[in-house]
C-alpha cells in the first residue's frame, strides 16, 4: 500500500465513527502469519514438504485450524516422521485442516454445530460445548487469527482425516 494510500485509510478512520484499525486487511497471507507467530514450526515445515505454500499464500479466502507445535508434539514421532516422509499422506492431513472461505468464530457460534467439507474432501464436524468451539473434538485455543486471505484458528490437536 503506498503512503498516500496508508494516509487516506488513516484519515478515513478517523473521520469515520466506530472504525478502527483492526478493520484493516492484515498484510501478510496464512503463512506469512503461521511463521511469523513462532508457534507453527512443525505446521509450516510440514506445509513446505507437501508443496502447500503457494496454495495457501492464494488468493482465498481459507478457513484454517491451524495444530499448534505443541498439536504436532501429541502425535506419535513414527507417525508424523511417516507422514513427512510420504508427501500425498501429509497433503491429505494438511488439506483436511483447511475449509474454503472465510470462517469466523461468531459464525461457528451462532450455528452451534454443523458439518463443513475441507479441502480434503471431507467433513469435519464443529461444535460448541460450553461455549467453546471444537473442530473434530480438537479444541479451538485460539479464534479468529487473521490473515490478507482468510483466517486461522488455533487448535490443540492434529486432524487426521477418516481412512478409506
Amino acid at each position: 500500500m503506498s503512503k498516500k494510500m496508508m494516509a487516506l485509510a488513516a484519515a478515513v478512520m478517523l473521520l469515520v465513527p466506530g472504525c478502527v484499525a483492526a478493520q484493516m486487511k492484515p498484510a501478510k497471507d496464512i503463512v506469512g502469519v503461521a511463521v511469523e507467530a513462532g508457534s507453527f514450526k512443525t505446521l509450516v515445515t510440514a506445509v513446505t514438504a507437501a508443496d502447500l505454500v503457494a496454495t495457501l499464500q492464494g488468493t482465498g479466502p481459507f478457513t484454517v485450524f491451524a495444530p499448534s507445535d505443541a498439536a504436532f508434539a501429541k502425535l506419535p514421532k513414527a507417525t508424523l516422521d511417516a507422514l513427512l516422509k510420504d508427501k500425498k499422506a501429509l497433503a491429505a492431513v494438511l488439506t483436511y485442516h483447511v475449509v474454503s472461505g472465510k470462517v469466523m468464530a461468531k459464525d461457528i457460534v451462532a450455528k452451534g454445530s454443523m458439518k463443513a467439507t475441507t479441502v480434503n474432501g471431507e467433513a469435519v464436524d464443529v461444535q460448541v460445548r460450553a461455549g467453546k468451539v471444537y473442530i473434530n473434538g480438537a479444541q479451538v485455543v485460539t479464534a479468529d487469527v487473521g490473515a490478507s486471505n482468510g483466517v486461522i484458528h488455533v487448535i490443540d490437536t492434529v486432524l487426521l482425516p477418516p481412512k478409506k
